[in-house]
């Protein structure tokens, strides 16, 4: 059998209502068309078309639909002045409009694309241009909570380096090789979690990762929250998230959304970080568009492809049926002798609270060798990691449970209540959770972090840290640990522990900061990962 025809690949331009002209890549597939048409707007260049995490346009294009990769406004050879997420509404719904008038479109689109190409589906001006359906994947309507910020702590590694990469491409558009190597040297030697916003400033002082960062994370004013039209939430919608992925809460929160619009969108949180898929969603991905564009409703090549809500277990990675509004629900007591920080075992999670008072653990933040923060979402080492020599070191402190007699399934999102007060006006509680496995390692699966500034950090209060949602079995033998820190540098930035926002590394202003856990009444849980009806 001989091999399929190689698709035709070209490249268009289509005038915007203002004369900017933006361009995008096209690969039709061989033969007569019209086909039906998968649309991908992006500001990293039409070429790469999220390879990354995609198959090729041309798969796309062997399976029968003409793919269209567009460069955004002020990216790419597009025309135009680059302004993030807020130019998206009039050229998206535009492009589907000038989509739909092209010979080789049969007038069905659909639309795919992960983090910016996964919001730019969903922002759309013209109710009446609309994709007929679409996949977005690992992105979020909220600016501050779905793309810059957790736990009022701005995302600093991954602001920044993601910052730094649109900068090297404005820089390379407008010819300011300089600055494109100067952004490029101080990513290699790893001065940009250091130098990256004064570098900001200077190449991109406009940008959104510069805006973000100025941006107070703790309060909602000033943010951008997207609304998409209300007939887009009623379409064919395939919603993909990881569990070790940033934008979770935001693909969660699309999910919401959509049910709450009458739309019924399927669901897929793999074991993923934001750039590592393994193995990726594409089979999966095409059938849900052999439905929707073609009516094809045979036998798909993964069995489960149409399930409506399947999550993947970060154990053995198995595909399961599992609801965001329902929870394992498990609950356990911290308790301790004090010396938690201290001695790995004097730490105890408890199915029911211990008799009698346990003394409170104090926890000692020195900003000269701050807790490093490692994997999780917002790490640029996103993903499950062996973190037993962080839990050794005395400014965390741990607490662990019994071996698990039977296997534990646990499903949700895990939640510490703890009271706790500071000795400065300003500290950070960084909290993981793990998994102590049969062999000897400390597999951390979820982490979440929590910011508290002004003079109310010197009383004790009740505090609260929610962590990424997970779907883990538990085998017999092994034990859950949680373990409590004062820094995640540089996934978040080092609380200087004056009551002031946090930029950046440790500096010599930066205070010692003592923080006291009190025992009592305190709990983690795990609880639905959106709101129960």
């Amino acid at each position: 059998m001989s091999a399929p025809a190689a698709p035709r690949v070209s490249d268009a331009w289509q005038e915007m209502a203002d004369g900017v002209r933006l361009c995008s890549r096209i690969w039709t597939p061989a033969g007569a068309g019209p086909w039906p048409v998968l649309v991908m707007r992006q500001p990293y260049g039409r070429a790469i078309a999220s390879t990354i995490t995609y198959a090729h346009p041309r798969w796309y294009a062997g399976h029968g639909y003409a793919v269209v990769v567009q460069d955004v406004r002020g990216r790419g050879e597009s025309g135009g002045r680059f302004s993030g997420f807020a130019q998206e509404a009039a050229d998206g719904s535009a492009t589907l409009a000038w989509l739909r008038q092209q010979p080789w479109c049969n007038g069905r689109i659909g639309s795919y694309g992960f983090s910016y190409q996964g919001l730019s589906q969903l922002l759309l001006a013209d109710p009446n241009a609309l994709p007929d359906a679409l996949a977005p994947a690992m992105c979020g309507l909220d600016e501050r909570l779905h793309w810059a910020s957790s736990g009022g702590a701005h995302w600093w590694a991954l602001g920044v380096v993601w910052g730094l990469q649109l900068a090297a491409q404005g820089c390379s558009r407008r010819g300011d090789h300089d600055g494109w190597h100067r952004i490029r040297r101080c990513l290699d030697d790893g001065s940009a979690l250091h130098q990256g916003p004064a570098l900001l400033e200077e190449l991109d002082p406009e940008g959104m990762a510069r805006r973000w960062l100025a941006s107070d994370p703790a309060q909602p004013e000033g943010w951008r929250r997207h609304q998409p039209p209300d007939a887009l939430w009623r379409r064919p919608m395939l919603l993909i998230g990881g569990w070790h992925d940033p934008h979770l809460a935001g693909v969660l929160d699309l999910w919401q959304r959509a049910q709450a619009a009458g739309g019924s969108p399927e669901l897929r949180i793999g074991a993923w970080s934001h750039l590592h898929w393994h193995g990726g969603i594409d089979a999966v991905q095409l059938d849900f568009f052999n439905r929707h564009l073609k009516g094809q409703l045979e036998q798909p090549t993964v069995p489960t492809a149409r399930e409506p809500l399947l999550l993947q277990n970060l154990a053995d990675h198995r595909w399961q049926a599992g609801n965001p509004r329902q929870s394992s629900g498990q609950r356990w007591a911290l308790a301790s002798q004090g010396l938690a920080a201290v001695d790995g075992s004097d730490g105890r999670l408890l199915e029911s609270p211990p008799a009698g008072d346990s003394p409170p653990v104090v926890v000692v933040h020195d900003p000269w060798r701050p807790l490093p923060g490692r994997g999780g979402p917002l790490g640029l080492d996103a993903g499950p990691v062996e973190r037993g020599d962080l839990d050794q070191r005395t400014d965390v402190a741990c607490f662990t449970t019994a071996a698990a007699t039977t296997a534990m399934e646990l499903l949700g999102q895990p939640q510490l209540r703890i009271q706790a007060s500071a000795d400065q006006p300003g500290f950070d509680l960084c909290v993981a959770l793990s998994v102590l496995e049969l062999g000897g390692g400390v597999r951390q699966l979820s982490t979440g972090v929590a910011r508290f500034l002004g003079e109310g950090c010197l009383e004790p209060q009740l505090r609260q840290v929610a962590l990424q949602p997970l779907l883990l079995t538990l085998a017999p033998g092994e034990r859950l640990r949680l373990s409590i820190g004062l820094a995640a540098w540089p996934q978040i930035a080092v609380n200087p522990g004056d009551g002031s926002p946090p930029q950046g590394g440790s500096g010599p202003a930066h205070r010692t900061i003592s923080v006291e856990l009190q025992l009592a009444g305190a709990e983690l849980s795990i609880q639905p990962m959106v709101g129960a009806n």
